[in-house]
């Protein structure tokens, strides 16, 4: 019999809860629902009034995994959703993971969240800029954290404020909390960011996305600014080998990076992280930290 559990006077119902999702540690899709109860303040607080996408990878990282927009077939009809429109359906529309049952009913689909920078009901209207620091091997988060640290200078200088974090895979993104703007302003600034990063760090960056270009270098990808692209949100887990986290750092983890496993967090990291240093992506979320394109 599948568990039913109430979560904030909602019935929902988990599923296969011993199921080894991530082989190589042994992590169980009952972990992941306990990672994601655990992390939930924080996780929500970023997802907050956001369309979500969905990867969903149900046998684990080495399964089937496919990326959906709209709401799954059998979503409860207490989950809020918001319109979406879109060129193909003008009445899409997609989840808001408004609370913790929203949330656990999503982690039982075994989901990485992601979310567009945008706000529900403001499409095309931004409040973040993102910067996809993408290394092309033999580069490594390491030579991310070099790009990261000249961004961040360049972007201060235009009176911006950016945090980092791990993407959960090998790079890095950087988030710049804005005044709402027109997310076509929003792209054509990352673009002209990531070309004079490129002009100014040939040996290290690229803002093309062409692979033969990018051997040893790192890829700052500004496509993700886009209206209709996402971006893995803070503290989602991961669809890789290991249960691997989307993890905001400290400015001071980005300057005494000096491997990859420096910047490798798993789930049971995020909870002390969180206990001793709260949420080091909270600074996105104070109005006084959003700033202007100039």
């Amino acid at each position: 019999m599948t568990p039913i559990t109430m979560v904030e006077g909602r019935r929902i119902a988990l599923s296969n809860l011993d199921k080894v999702l991530y082989p190589e540690t042994g992590f169980t899709k009952g972990e992941v629902l306990h990672y994601y109860a655990t992390v939930a303040p924080s996780l929500l607080a970023h997802v907050h009034d956001r369309p979500v996408s969905f990867l969903r990878y149900p046998d684990g990282p080495d399964g089937q995994l496919f990326f959906t927009k709209n709401p799954p077939p059998g979503t409860p009809a207490w989950v809020k959703t918001t319109p979406v429109p879109r060129s193909e359906d003008l009445r899409a529309e997609q989840v808001v993971v408004a609370d913790m049952a929203t949330l656990m009913w999503a982690a039982n689909l075994v989901v990485e969240f992601h979310t567009p920078q945008w706000p529900a009901g403001h499409p095309a209207l931004a409040d973040r800029l993102i910067l996809d620091l993408d290394p092309g091997p033999p580069a490594t988060a390491v030579e991310c954290c070099a790009v990261a640290l000249w961004l961040r200078e360049r972007l201060a200088a235009d009176g911006l404020y950016a945090c980092a974090k791990t993407s959960g895979s090998k790079g890095l993104h950087l988030a710049v909390p804005l005044e709402p703007t027109p997310s076509e302003q929003v792209s054509a600034y990352a673009k002209a960011l990531a070309q004079e990063a490129e002009r100014a760090l040939p040996e290290l960056v690229v803002h093309r996305m062409t692979k033969a270009l990018r051997a040893g270098k790192v890829f700052v990808d500004h496509s993700q600014n886009a209206a209709a692209k996402t971006t893995a949100a803070p503290y989602t887990l991961r669809a890789r080998a290991l249960p691997t986290v989307s993890t905001p750092l400290a400015w001071a983890e980005v300057e005494t990076c000096r491997t990859p496993s420096d910047l490798l967090f798993l789930a049971d990291d995020i909870p002390p992280r969180l206990a001793r240093d709260g949420d080091l992506f909270g600074p996105l979320l104070l109005p006084e930290r959003a700033g202007r394109l100039p």
